[in-house]
C-alpha cells in the first residue's frame, strides 16, 4: 500500500510505502529525505510518533492513512 499526502511545508508530498511483496517499508519526507525500515511495524510506529495532522493539507487524508495503517497492524498481529 502507498500513501501520498500533501504537506503544508513543501510542494513535495510525504510518501509512505508498505510493500510486503518486495519487503519495502519506507517514507519519503516532504524535504525529500527518507526513512527505511525492516518491518511494517517499525514504519507504523515511526509514523505515529513523528507525523501529526498539522503537517498535512488535508486532515482527513492523514486520519485515513493512520486508520489504514492501524488496521493493517492489528490484522498482521492477529494472523501471526
Amino acid at each position: 500500500m502507498e500513501f501520498s499526502l500533501c504537506s503544508t511545508d513543501c510542494a513535495l508530498p510525504v510518501e509512505i510505502t508498505v510493500d510486503d511483496d518486495n519487503g519495502r517499508y519506507m517514507i519519503r519526507k516532504s524535504d525529500s529525505s527518507g526513512e527505511f525500515f525492516n518491518t511494517p511495524g517499525e514504519l507504523i510506529t515511526w509514523v505515529k510518533q513523528n507525523l501529526s495532522v498539522e503537517q498535512f493539507c488535508t486532515p482527513l487524508e492523514f486520519y485515513e492513512m493512520i486508520k489504514t495503517l492501524t488496521d493493517y497492524e492489528m490484522n498482521n498481529f492477529q494472523n501471526s
